[in-house]
C-alpha cells in the first residue's frame, strides 16, 4: 500500500530539508530527483548534493551517503520551517509510462500487487474456503502490517505477492539471476526470510500447468517478505508461497515490469484461491 519514501529530520538556515530514509535506498538513484514534501501544503522540491564540480579527488571516489543529501523547495527557511514539519513525509515525483511491452514508473515495488490483487477479487467467481485479501503497509521497514494482520487472522495457508529481482541485465551473469522480465510470475521457491513450503509450491505450478499460465521458479538469496510474517513470526505457523512480479531497477523511481507477467499472476492467484480447498484436502487427508 505505501511506498518507500523519505522524512524531513531537520531544517536548516538556508532552508534545506535533511533527510532520513524510510525503507532501503541505494543512494545513488536520489541524486537531482524530484519530490514532493508533504507538510503543511504539499511543495515541490529537488534532491541535491554537493556538485562533483566542487568535491576533492578523494570525494569523488567514494560512494555517496545518503546523509549528504538534502532537499531543496525553493524557498526561504523562516517559510520552510513554518510549513514543514519536522517528520514530514517526502515521496519522489515520478508518473507511470508505457515502455514498449512494459510499464515503468516509481513504487511498483509493492503497488502493482496491490493492483494484481483488486483485479483477482473482481475476476474471482468462488471460493470454496475463507478467503481473506490483505492490504499491507510498512513491509520495507519490518514487515510490520503483515505481522499484525497474520496475528488478526491466523491462517493456515498465506500467498503472499510482492514484486523480485529481474536482474536479467548486462553485467549479471546468469548464474545469478533470479527471474527474468516477460517470462511468467514468479512462484516463490524462498527468500531471505522464508523457506516455502514444498507441497504448496507445487500445488501452485500444478494450477499453472493445468490453465497454460506462464510461470518461473523464483529463489530470492537475500531481501525479505511478507512470507515469513506469515509462515511462523506471529507464532501461528502457516503453508506459504508467493506470486511475484519479475522487476527491474528495484527502490528507483523507474521500475519497471511486463504486462504479461502481471496478467499471469492474476489468471494463478484467481484459480489458486477457486481450487485452495483442494490443497486443504490433499495435506489433511
Amino acid at each position: 500500500m505505501d511506498e518507500i519514501s523519505l522524512i524531513a529530520k531537520f531544517i536548516d538556515d538556508q532552508g534545506f530539508i535533511r533527510i532520513h530514509t524510510l525503507g532501503g535506498f541505494d543512494p545513488t538513484t536520489l541524486s537531482t530527483q524530484r519530490v514532493v514534501v508533504h507538510g503543511n501544503e504539499d511543495l515541490t522540491g529537488v534532491i541535491g548534493t554537493k556538485p562533483i564540480h566542487a568535491q576533492s579527488p578523494e570525494e569523488r571516489k567514494k560512494a555517496p551517503k545518503t546523509e549528504s543529501f538534502f532537499v531543496d523547495v525553493g524557498l526561504p527557511a523562516e517559510e520552510v520551517k513554518k510549513l514543514v514539519p519536522i517528520g514530514s513525509p517526502i515521496t519522489r515525483e515520478r508518473s507511470l509510462k508505457k515502455m514498449g511491452n512494459y510499464v515503468t514508473g516509481k513504487s511498483l515495488d509493492n503497488r502493482v500487487s496491490v493492483y494484481m490483487l483488486v483485479e483477482t477479487i473482481r475476476q474471482l467467481k468462488k471460493s470454496n474456503c475463507d478467503f481473506y485479501a490483505v492490504f499491507t503497509v510498512q513491509e520495507e521497514v519490518g514487515i510490520r502490517g503483515a505481522r499484525v494482520a497474520t496475528n488478526k487472522l491466523q491462517p493456515d495457508i498465506g500467498i503472499t505477492l510482492d514484486v523480485t529481482l529481474s536482474n536479467d541485465i548486462p553485467g549479471v551473469e546468469a548464474r545469478d539471476r533470479c527471474t527474468r522480465i516477460g517470462e511468467g510470475i514468479g512462484i516463490k521457491i524462498m527468500d531471505g526470510s522464508a523457506i516455502c513450503t514444498a507441497t504448496l509450491v507445487a500445488f501452485a505450478e500444478e494450477i499453472a500447468q493445468k490453465n497454460q499460465i506462464s510461470y518461473q521458479r523464483e529463489l530470492l538469496t537475500a531481501g525479505g517478505t511478507d512470507t515469513s510474517a506469515i509462515q511462523y513470526l506471529t507464532g501461528q505457523g502457516a503453508h506459504v508461497t508467493g506470486l511475484s512480479i519479475p522487476l527491474r531497477y528495484m527502490h528507483s523511481t523507474v521500475e519497471t515490469v511486463s504486462v504479461t507477467d502481471i496478467d499471469n499472476g492474476i489468471k494463478l492467484l484467481t484459480k489458486m484461491v477457486q481450487h485452495l480447498n483442494e490443497y486443504q484436502l490433499k495435506t489433511h487427508s
